[in-house]
């Protein structure tokens, strides 16, 4: 039996907002280059792993792969006007940072087992460059449950957007590379799972030093 794609509504909003809002300001504004998108499966359950630098990270994620993704994003995330709304447009769903947040790992599974893709931090919070130097293993153990493949995604000079104390992005140019799928863990075995996370953060990292 095949598996549903994201519900109407989530698409309907999702294009709206996509073509109204993010991409003008990803080409127009942020003079984004996108590399890679022929790598994205366009059905079918997916996990969407990337770096992390900057708050606008996951609709910039979302317009880039050309599908809704379904974001377990931090609680902090949703406290913050406008960007809140345009998260949660994009089915992200809140997760308590330092802890074993059991409701969404199953709104994340629920999400794969309905043929959308989820969309995961690698390092779980931002870095200040935009470089993975402490994985966690939830993507790979989300993948390993669903049996989803794993999509790994570089950004790159999105930590500029925001300078501290600022709430007005600048128009620093940002460089999107998607890598080519890679096979889910096999078991959810801690060895198994290692073993991917590295290899999601190595492929990361090398897109990322390829820079603009």
């Amino acid at each position: 039996m095949s598996r549903s794609r994201e519900p109407l509504i989530s698409l309907a909003l999702y294009h709206a907002f996509k073509w109204s809002i993010v991409s003008p300001m990803l080409h127009a504004y942020f003079r984004g280059k996108i590399y890679g998108v022929e790598n994205v499966p366009q059905s079918d359950p997916l996990v969407v792993v990337s770096n992390h630098a900057s708050y606008f990270d996951p609709p910039i994620v979302s317009n880039c792969v050309r599908r809704p993704v379904a974001y377990m994003a931090k609680q902090e995330l949703f406290e913050i006007p406008v960007l809140a709304q345009a998260i949660k447009l994009y089915g992200a769903y809140p997760v308590s940072r330092g802890s074993a947040d059991r409701n969404a790992i199953r709104a994340a599974l629920e999400c794969l087992e309905n043929g959308w893709a989820v969309g995961v931090f690698l390092q779980g919070t931002r870095t200040p460059d935009g470089k993975i130097t402490d994985p966690k293993k939830g993507a790979a153990l989300l993948a390993a449950k669903a049996q989803a493949p794993i999509l790994p995604v570089s950004l790159w000079g999105s930590e500029g957007i925001l300078e501290k104390g600022s709430s007005i992005p600048r128009a620093v140019p940002l460089t999107i590379r998607i890598g080519q799928v890679i096979d889910p863990p096999s078991s959810t075995n801690k060895d198994e799972l290692e073993r991917v996370t590295q290899k999601c953060t190595q492929v990361i990292n090398d897109m990322h030093d390829l820079g603009r």
